[in-house]
């Protein structure tokens, strides 16, 4: 096995924010394919949160409220994935 390529130190409070979510990434993950991950699974909470609004389960001001619930939990999505990464050297 090749020790080529590159390799990444996740920021621990990164790390926790994606566990959160069940993403484990290990030292030689991308974070942007880690970042694409997690926005994949808030476009799949915010769809499924509207379907189910759009069913008529909960109120709109209820909706509202759920979706600032669900965005406070993706706090990790207001970073850009080179900020998932100690020491990040985009040229090297």
């Amino acid at each position: 096995m090749s020790d080529a390529g590159p390799r990444f130190r996740y920021r621990a409070d990164v790390l926790r924010d994606l566990l959160r979510h069940g993403v484990r990434p290990t030292d030689r993950t991308p974070p942007q394919i880690v970042r694409d991950f997690v926005r994949d699974l808030y476009k799949y909470e915010i769809r499924a949160l509207r379907e189910r609004y759009l069913r008529r389960e909960f109120a709109k001001i209820e909706y509202a409220d759920r979706v600032e619930a669900l965005r406070r939990r993706y706090t990790v999505l207001a970073l850009h994935a080179w900020q998932f990464v100690e020491d990040y050297r985009p040229n090297s």
